[in-house]
């Protein structure tokens, strides 16, 4: 008696089982009694995203939207390999070639299968270095845009992935080259070439990078808490040494050495060793740039 479901839909006022009084339960596959288990109100409808086609001429359903992550747009399928105890052996071999040979035909040419290698590790290491989505999109399409113009011929896939990788965070934000050699699966020499290949042969929109801008990584990758005014004051002193003759060079060491003028401005303990550590730049480069800041700026 409790087990059959009640066809008709509830009102919105009821909020009660009909059979009971108790309390009622609503997940995503309907509405039941939390006490008798009678099933109110059943949802059969998928209520994640529905892609159609909205041609008037043919109006049906479609599958995902297609996306650049993919070598084949993202339209092809994968056969499961979840193992279940009530599939016999020889069923569960058949599965294991189907599978294999389904992942094999997947692939036209040598090219599609080192375009899959290649986007394979754009995803991971872009997921490594924890940048939006963004920069894996167009890291992607800068690899495809490289594979198109036979750049890397004579080059290995792992280098024009971090060299992808990199010049896409240099165009969606602030990233360094130590950063993606750290986690690519090559030098950072090869790393550098294949990124000066993508220079000079694609129109990369790459911004020049000011020190204002690095002042906010280096606050995050100090290992202690830096407090707002502090960050606020070492981006005034970037911003007045960008606008300064006086002071030119490495963005990075130029709001290392504001960090550290401000932070003493403050009476705050962040020393040029912590510094040093979370730039991996010397002591000596971040003691210069202090000095030239402390000269040029506030004198």
């Amino acid at each position: 008696m409790s087990s059959r479901p009640v066809q008709t839909r509830l009102d919105a006022s009821t909020q009660n089982c009909p059979e009971c009084s108790a309390s009622l339960a609503t997940s995503s596959e309907g509405t039941h009694c939390s006490e008798c288990g009678l099933v109110v109100d059943e949802q059969p409808v998928d209520h994640g995203p529905e892609w159609r086609s909205f041609d008037d001429e043919e109006c049906k359903r479609t599958g995902a939207p297609r996306t650049v992550l993919r070598h084949d747009r993202g339209l092809s399928t994968t056969i499961g390999a979840a193992d279940r105890s009530d599939i016999s052996a020889s069923r569960r071999r058949r599965l294991a070639r189907q599978r294999r040979l389904h992942s094999q035909s997947k692939f036209e040419s040598k090219r599609d299968r080192n375009l899959a290698h290649g986007l394979g590790e754009i995803r991971r290491m872009v997921s490594a270095l924890e940048q939006a989505h963004a920069v894996r999109e167009r890291a992607a399409a800068l690899f495809q845009q490289a594979q198109d113009a036979s750049l890397l011929h004579g080059r290995s896939i792992e280098g024009g992935a971090a060299a992808a990788v990199y010049a896409a965070g240099r165009c969606n934000g602030v990233v360094r080259m130590s950063d993606v050699a750290e986690i690519a699966r090559c030098s950072e020499e090869h790393t550098w070439t294949c990124y000066r290949a993508f220079q000079a042969n694609l129109e990369l929109p790459i911004p020049v990078t000011l020190p204002v801008d690095w002042v906010p990584k280096v606050c995050s990758d100090v290992p202690r808490r830096v407090p707002h005014d502090v960050q606020q004051h070492a981006s005034q002193l970037a911003e007045r040494a960008t606008e300064s003759a006086q002071i030119n060079g490495n963005p990075v060491g130029i709001a290392a050495g504001a960090v550290y003028l401000a932070s003493r401005n403050a009476d705050q303990r962040i020393t040029q060793e912590t510094l040093s550590g979370a730039t991996d730049l010397s002591t000596t480069t971040i003691r210069l740039w202090f000095q030239r800041l402390q000269t040029h700026i506030l004198d």
